[in-house]
C-alpha cells in the first residue's frame, strides 16, 4: 500500500481558543493518524502536542518556576529545532560523544532533527516545542529503538518520567494495532517491556528541565549512566 504523501493531507486544522477537553482529543487523534505516516512532519507534531499537551507543559513551567535549571531554562529558552544545528560540526566531535552519537544517528538513519516553523508564544508552548525537538535523545540515552517496539517503549518511559499525555493517546492509540508491526507478537511480552520502560521512566532523572546542548562534549555512556535508571528484566 502506498503511504500518502504531506501534500494528500486534509489542510492542517485549527485549534480554538480555550478548547474544550474533547475539542483537544478529537484534534489530537486527527493528527495523529498523519503522524503515524509521517512522524517528523513539523506542522501536525506541533498540532498535535498543542492539543494534547498544553496542560501538561503549563503544569511544568510551574515546576520550572520553583528550581533554578528550570528558570534559567525558560529564561534562555535554547532551541534544538534542526534548522539550528550543525550535524557535520557535531560528528567531527570524538566518537562516543552525545554530540557525535547523534549526528551519526541521524546520518545512518537518513533522518532529519524535527524543524520548528512557528516560534513560541507562551512558556507551555517553548516547553511543547522542547519536548518534540529532544524526542530522539530519549531513544539515545535509553537504548530503545526507532522500530514500532522501541517506539512504544519510548512512550512508555516518557509517561513514566513526565506524565506526558500525549505518549498515552499514543500508546493507547496504538494498542489494538501494534501486533501488526512487531514480528512474533507476544501480548504478555509486549506488556511487560512497556512497563518495565515506564518504571525505568519514572525512576530516572525528569528530562524537561535538561540542558541537553550544553553535553554535546560528554561521553554518551557517562551522560547516559546520569540521567537514566538501569534497565529492569522484563521477562
Amino acid at each position: 500500500m502506498q503511504l500518502q504523501t504531506a501534500t494528500q493531507w486534509p489542510p492542517l486544522p485549527t485549534l480554538p481558543e480555550n478548547p474544550s477537553l474533547l475539542t483537544r482529543l478529537r484534534i489530537g487523534l486527527r493528527t495523529l493518524q498523519v503522524l503515524k505516516v509521517e512522524p517528523t512532519n513539523p506542522a501536525w507534531g506541533a498540532l498535535f502536542y498543542d492539543s494534547v499537551e498544553m496542560g501538561r507543559c503549563a503544569e511544568l513551567v510551574r515546576q520550572f518556576s520553583r528550581h533554578s535549571e528550570g528558570r534559567r531554562l525558560l529564561a534562555d529558552k535554547p532551541s534544538l529545532s534542526g534548522d539550528e544545528l550543525n550535524l557535520e560540526s557535531l560528528e567531527k566531535l570524538p566518537e562516543g560523544t552525545f554530540g557525535h552519537t547523534f549526528a551519526r544517528y541521524y546520518r545512518e538513519k537518513g533522518l532529519q532533527p524535527i524543524v520548528t516553523l512557528s516560534p513560541p508564544k507562551t512558556d507551555a508552548e517553548y516547553i511543547a516545542k522542547r519536548l518534540r525537538e529532544t524526542h530522539d535523545f530519549v531513544h539515545l540515552v535509553t537504548g530503545y529503538g526507532t522500530d514500532v517496539m522501541g517506539e512504544m517503549e519510548v512512550q512508555a518511559f516518557a509517561l513514566g518520567n513526565l506524565h506526558l499525555r500525549t505518549s498515552l493517546v499514543i500508546l493507547l492509540n496504538s494498542a489494538s494495532q501494534v501486533s501488526q508491526h512487531i514480528p512474533d507478537f507476544d501480548a504478555g511480552v509486549y506488556i511487560r517491556r512497556l512497563w518495565a520502560a515506564f518504571r525505568r521512566g519514572a525512576d530516572s532523572r525528569q528530562f524537561a528541565s535538561f540542558r541537553w546542548e550544553d553535553h554535546w562534549a560528554t561521553p554518551m555512556k557517562l551522560l547516559a549512566e546520569q540521567l537514566v535508571a538501569p534497565a529492569e528484566e522484563w521477562n
